[in-house]
């Protein structure tokens, strides 16, 4: 490594680490997590739907072919997205979200949520801002700020209580330096779906303290047992003041298609509008035509939430009867949210079952410092339950025998 080149970036870039100097153990940094799928080992650390198996449905596979012989995909879209996806977004933020939205207007495109995500703060966010950020939470939302030359303040969320927001721990975590309040909801990793109450809480902090929120909601499509999914944007003070981030990866299981999308009021889309060709590009032609048919024919998501609704069943009945470890009921997404911390360090519990599992899970460290003494794991990756089940059945048995080794 050249430390004098280094030594020249941004101090807020030169401590990234990609993996080709060190073994970076984050599951979309380098290569390492990829290379023990070559090992055998299953890879329940990916949070993308039914990895590594084909899932894409029928009538989408077939517009695609049809598309495809049109020739039109080998041209640019506007940087602002594709009008008649806008369009369609439009009629599922009414129905779904009860937004009400002006596409060509209020809808902006993006190679996915994650660039959206970075995108929606920068406009925002530069040297010495603080954000806000539900610990634990998705690695980005502490990352971004760092990125912008801001600093991101963890707010933690208990346990014990399920994970719902606290307006007391904001309050006291609250500076004069405080910009904005970044959340994802549903929260990724503990899966908790935020109340309305917590999320009015919330909303009228924001507006008391004249403060951005930016918020993720990749995966609002996967929600059990009824709970009520709530978009702040749509709570009182909040539509002027929020930059709500979208995505077709995790409901519809279409990550590879890199589509996502920012909904803002006028102030705040003009300016996204303006800096898109320079930050974003545009968004894969072929990927926003076949996102259109998906949103048209979104009836494909429900099979997915069924079989997503079997997993966590299966994955809780399972993990909740292992000495040493804690798991809730999972709430949305394709995911759980294990707490191992009275067996050991969770670093080292990952790479136990590495080796004695053959499965690769996420470290929760990664997800703030409440999250030491947890995993992540990915329950909706496989096509076929049955694969995802017998990863869970041996992972149980290699902490079971962790258990056993400690006394339990």
């Amino acid at each position: 490594m050249n430390e004098s080149i280094r030594n020249k970036m941004k101090k807020n870039f030169s401590g990234l680490q990609g993996g080709l100097f060190t073994t970076v153990a984050k599951a979309d940094v380098g290569s390492a997590y990829h290379d023990l799928q070559k090992q055998g080992v299953s890879m329940m650390g990916w949070a993308d739907p039914f990895y590594p198996d084909p899932s894409i449905p029928g009538h989408l596979l077939d517009r695609a072919v049809e598309i495809l012989k049109g020739g039109f995909p080998s041209h640019y879209t506007m940087p602002i997205g594709n009008e008649e996806l806008k369009e369609e977004i439009a009629k599922k933020l009414a129905r779904e979200n009860h937004m009400t939205v002006d596409p060509k207007r209020n809808i902006i495109i993006t190679p996915g949520s994650d660039s959206g995500l970075l995108y929606a703060m920068m406009p925002f966010i530069g040297e010495g801002d603080e954000v806000l950020v539900p610990d634990p939470s998705y690695p980005s939302n502490f990352l971004n700020a760092e990125l912008l030359g801001g600093k991101s303040i963890p707010v933690p969320l208990k346990a014990d209580d399920n994970y719902r927001i606290d307006i007391s721990a904001f309050e006291e975590k609250l500076t004069s330096k405080t910009k904005m309040v970044l959340l994802t909801n549903p929260n990724n990793p503990t899966t908790t779906v935020f109340l309305r109450e917590d999320l009015e809480q919330l909303a009228r902090f924001v507006c008391q303290h004249d403060l951005i929120c930016v918020v993720d909601q990749a995966f609002e499509s996967t929600i059990f047992d009824g709970r009520e999914m709530i978009s702040i944007a749509t709570l009182p003070g909040m539509e002027e003041r929020t930059v709500s981030v979208f995505s077709i990866s995790k409901g519809m299981g279409l990550s590879g298609f890199r589509v996502g999308y920012l909904v803002a009021c006028d102030t705040i889309m003009d300016v996204l509008f303006g800096g898109a060709v320079n930050v974003l590009g545009a968004t894969n032609t072929l990927s926003q035509l076949m996102a259109i048919e998906a949103f048209r024919n979104p009836q494909f998501v429900e099979e997915y939430n069924s079989k997503h609704d079997r997993r966590r069943k299966y994955a809780y009945e399972v993990f909740s009867k292992v000495p040493g470890v804690k798991i809730n009921m999972p709430e949305s997404s394709f995911m759980c949210w294990l707490d191992v911390s009275e067996l050991g360090d969770s670093t080292e519990i990952v790479n136990y079952l590495i080796r004695e599992a053959r499965v690769a899970c996420n470290d929760g460290k990664a997800y703030g410092p409440q999250g030491a003494g947890c995993l992540r794991l990915i329950i909706g990756c496989y096509w076929e339950d049955q694969k995802s089940f017998d990863a869970i059945e041996r992972m149980a048995d290699a902490l079971r025998g962790l258990a056993k080794a400690k006394g339990m």
